[in-house]
This record gives C-alpha cells, sequence and structure tokens, in this order.
C-alpha cells in the first residue's frame, strides 16, 4: 500500500483543478472539497434548469457552492450562439460570434457580450470561457465553424477584442481560445488529435492576432487547445508542450494571466496520457488550471488530485510550478470579483438603449443573408411544411440544445408542420424520404431547414432532390453558408441560436406574404 499524500500537496492540488458535476444543486462530494479549498468549479448544460425558474436555479447553485467556499471560481462556457449552457433548452439569445462576424459592427458585438456579461455576472458566476478567438481558416472544421467570427485574422482579432470589452464591461472575466488556433484543423479534437501544419511564420500571420488583440483588450485567461504543431513541438499536444504554453504564449507573446486547459477528458490528450497524465503534464508545460469536463465524479477526482501531489514527489511536477499555479488560480479569483464590483458601480459601455431590440435578435436580424435563387413563388397556401434535417449535434454544442425553426416559424404561423429528418433515414431510404416529404408538402409551402449542409453529404443530396420537384421551396442554412444559394428563397442566419431562429422565421413569413 503506498504511502498517503502530503495533505499540504493536496491542498495545491486543489486550487488547480476544476471539476464539474451533474445535477442542479451540488452533491455532497463537491460540496466536502470545496469545504477543503477546491478553488474552481465547472458549470454545464446539466447544471441549468430550464425556463422559466432556470435562472433562479442557477443563481442559488451558486450561492451553494460560495457558502462552502466564498473565494470558489466558478466559469462556465457560454460562448452564445450555437454554444450555450445558460440557455441550453430554449437556445441562446445571443446569435452566435460568425453572425457578429458577418455584420462586421464591433460596438454591436461589445454590446452583445456586455449583455451575457451581466447575465452571468447576476447569477455569481466569475469566469466565461468565450470568446472563441479561432480564425476558422478550413471550412470542413468539425468543430469551430460558426463559433467563429469568420476567416480574416484581422476582422476575428477585432471582434475578439471587442467580445473581450463587453463581457467584462458586464462583470463576467474572458477566456480566449483554442490558444494558439484551433480554426485550421479537419479533426474534432473531443474524437482524436488534430494536427496543424502551419510554421510559426503562419501562425503569427493567421491563429496568433486574435489571442494579441484579446490580450491588449484585458483578458487575462486564455484556454489551450488540443492540437499538434509539429513545427513548434512534433511530440507534444500544445496543451501538455512546453514550448507552446510556456516558449510561445509566455514568453513569445509575453501572457502573464490565468492559462487554463481544455478538458482533459477529451481523446485528443486522454487516448495519449490519460487524465491523470494529461493534468500532470499540462501543470508541468505551464497551464495553471485543468479543466476536468462535466462528468466529474468524487472518485475520479480523488484520483486526479493524488495523481497531482504524487507527480511532485516523483520529481515529475516540480512543487514550485504546482504552487505558482494554485496561486495564479487564487489571485485570478480575486480580481473577478474587483470586476464584478467594477460593473455593479460603474456605467462601463452605457446601459443598452430602451426602445430597440435586445442586441442580440439585432445582430441576429443584421446578419440573415437573404437570396432568392430561382425566383420561383411559394406554392400552395396554409401553414408550410417544415423539413429539419438534423446532423449529430457535435460534443462541444452539446446533445440536447435547441435550435431549429419549428417554434419561431409555428409562432408566426399558425398550421406549421414540422417533420425531422436524421441520417440514417435519409441515407437508407433517399428516395422514399424524398417521396414522403413531397406528399406532406402537397399543396403546401415547402421549408428545407439544413445544418453544414457541405459537411453532410446526406443532407445535402436530399436538399437537392427535392428541390428538383419544388424549385419553390426555402432552404435554410443555419450552419456555416458554403453551398450555392439555392431553391425560391435561401436564408443563411451564421448560427443555429434562437435569435437566429427567430430572423429566419421573419423572413419565412414575409416570403409567404403571411
Amino acid at each position: 500500500m503506498s504511502a498517503p499524500e502530503d495533505p499540504a500537496l493536496l491542498r495545491l492540488a486543489d486550487g488547480v483543478l476544476q471539476p464539474g458535476f451533474d445535477g442542479l444543486t451540488a452533491p455532497d462530494w463537491i460540496r466536502r472539497r470545496l469545504a477543503d479549498g477546491l478553488g474552481s468549479v465547472l458549470l454545464f448544460g446539466r447544471n441549468f434548469g430550464p425556463p422559466p425558474g432556470g435562472r433562479g436555479q442557477a443563481a442559488a447553485l451558486v450561492g451553494q457552492l460560495r457558502a462552502e467556499h466564498p473565494d470558489v471560481l466558478v466559469a462556465v462556457d457560454e460562448e452564445g450562439g450555437d454554444v450555450t449552457r445558460l440557455e441550453w433548452a430554449s437556445g441562446s439569445s445571443s446569435p452566435g460570434n460568425l453572425a457578429l462576424g458577418t455584420v462586421d459592427d464591433e460596438q454591436l458585438t461589445r454590446a452583445v457580450a456586455r449583455s451575457i456579461g451581466r447575465d452571468l455576472a447576476a447569477l455569481g458566476i466569475d469566469l466565461d470561457y468565450a470568446p472563441d478567438a479561432d480564425v476558422n481558416s478550413d471550412p470542413r472544421n468539425p468543430v469551430i465553424g460558426v463559433r467563429s467570427f469568420g476567416a480574416d485574422p484581422a476582422l476575428v482579432a477585432r471582434h475578439t477584442a471587442a467580445w473581450v470589452r463587453g463581457l467584462q464591461e458586464g462583470g463576467t472575466a474572458a477566456c480566449a481560445k483554442h490558444f494558439p488556433g484551433h480554426g485550421d484543423t479537419v479533426v474534432d479534437s473531443h474524437l482524436g488529435l488534430p494536427t496543424v501544419t502551419a510554421d510559426l511564420a503562419e501562425l503569427e500571420r493567421v491563429a496568433l492576432p486574435p489571442f494579441r488583440a484579446a490580450t491588449a483588450a484585458g483578458a487575462r485567461a486564455v484556454m489551450t487547445a488540443h492540437l499538434l504543431l509539429p513545427a513548434l513541438d512534433p511530440e507534444h499536444p500544445a496543451t501538455v508542450s512546453p514550448r507552446i504554453l510556456t516558449g510561445l504564449l509566455r514568453h513569445r507573446l509575453g501572457f502573464d494571466g490565468l492559462v487554463v486547459t481544455d478538458a482533459v477528458e477529451m481523446r485528443a490528450v486522454a487516448d495519449r496520457y490519460g487524465h491523470a497524465g494529461a493534468a500532470v503534464r499540462a501543470l508541468t508545460a505551464g497551464a495553471d488550471l485543468v479543466c476536468l469536463g462535466d462528468r466529474g465524479s468524487a472518485d475520479a477526482y480523488d484520483a486526479l488530485r493524488t495523481a497531482v501531489a504524487r507527480a511532485v514527489r516523483t520529481g515529475d511536477l516540480p512543487e514550485e510550478r504546482l504552487a505558482e499555479a494554485a496561486a495564479r488560480v487564487a489571485g485570478f479569483a480575486r480580481w473577478t470579483r474587483d470586476l464584478r464590483a467594477a460593473a455593479r458601480g460603474g456605467t462601463a459601455g452605457g446601459p443598452e438603449r430602451e426602445g430597440r431590440p435586445e442586441p442580440g435578435l439585432l445582430a441576429a436580424r443584421r446578419a440573415l443573408a437573404v437570396a432568392r435563387p430561382t425566383g420561383v413563388p411559394p406554392q400552395g397556401g396554409g401553414g408550410p411544411c417544415v423539413a429539419e434535417f438534423r446532423p449529430t449535434p457535435t460534443i462541444a454544442v452539446g446533445t440536447v440544445t435547441a435550435w431549429g425553426l419549428a417554434e419561431p416559424l409555428a409562432a408566426l404561423l399558425p398550421g406549421t408542420e414540422v417533420r425531422q429528418v436524421g441520417q440514417e433515414e435519409a441515407e437508407d431510404d433517399p428516395a422514399g424520404t424524398v417521396a414522403r416529404l413531397c406528399a406532406a408538402a402537397e399543396g403546401r409551402p415547402l421549408v428545407l431547414v439544413v445544418r453544414n449542409a457541405h459537411r453532410h453529404a446526406w443532407a445535402d443530396a436530399a436538399v437537392t432532390a427535392l428541390l428538383v420537384r419544388r424549385p419553390d421551396a426555402v432552404v435554410v442554412e443555419f450552419g456555416l453558408p458554403q453551398s450555392p444559394p439555392r431553391g425560391g428563397l435561401h436564408l443563411a442566419p451564421h448560427g443555429a441560436a434562437r435569435v437566429c431562429a427567430e430572423a429566419a422565421a421573419e423572413a419565412v413569413a414575409a416570403h409567404l406574404g403571411r
């Protein structure tokens, strides 16, 4: 039997690990660990109840955490747009980065982020893992896409800075991610290890400007990416690479703030090192806070804190590095309290103008791209038939986050009928799927809803076949618009947030003359 670890080292480990947990209230093991000094907790969608009582429940949950540890750093992954935890049940009231980049109004981006910052600060949440500062260089990217402001580094840098300023004016700390850039990949790091072939000069030209802009705008936290950059480190993914975290981020970019890992359960690092190995290597490389994701348990957490303490004893992790990381987390937590107090007491950014739509809906309306490729007027009358082609969502977005046109369109057009089509149905019986949808839409307008059709051949093929028979159909692309506009009306909201769907529904209703 191995000897118990040094209690002082275990307390330091508690200061650098950030677990998540299941449920709408804090489980006993989290409360015990907080009472013993756990420094940080990460909230996910499973910790927020649906409306109308969700926000009150969330505030009560944060209150539970603070009752055990008043200075605990509470974080959440609330990007707005496709990635929302607080509004998972309804869809986000903020349109997301691609919509904001499409509008290209920095003050609007700042206002949207300020609104998110105020919402989170009102719940007592300190740190938001946003904005996504990735330049989406490859449209095939399966995990970034509409989460990015766009493919132009200068535009992404400007809006990253505006988002940071707005969020922190609202009282919530920002965290730019995923360093040194996850945009030029075709592999989802939740599922495998992406490789980026860029050299340092290319990184400086494309991927790094948004991170420089974020820190210049006041961001004091950066999240790492689980990807391999052979030009900088051919062996270690960025999260566990001293050359990237210490050499590039700390020394070359001069960043002295908090470095947070992406979740170490992700297969890009977990398959190579295991959870504990990834955590220890990340801390050794220069990370300060290890994100453990949302599937936490007492046993899993205790195994990780023991592994961190043991790594000090065995010499794999210098004690001074661990102490430095724990001190940086605690100092960052203190700074977030000052940030929230300043937002409460100041007028930075000013209130949104009364009488105008909320900034999220305003942005979504401005981001909506409208085209009429065929000019064929809509056929039929009554409520439309809506066919939603639903791909499997990415882990980053979440499996239960609400999206789609059904609810907002039904509110405007009584009699709307919605049919959801999955990949299995469309691939197993493509002709039958098309025939059934055409029959359902006989004598009625037809609306086809897709999400990243350029990455899902089954959905693209179904839409193409349907448009041969119904060239008047409306096509709504909720993902990254890459295919040429098609149909009697083609709408690109540049994201799948609730407000994006509301803006698209307004345009569909107007097109159908209702």
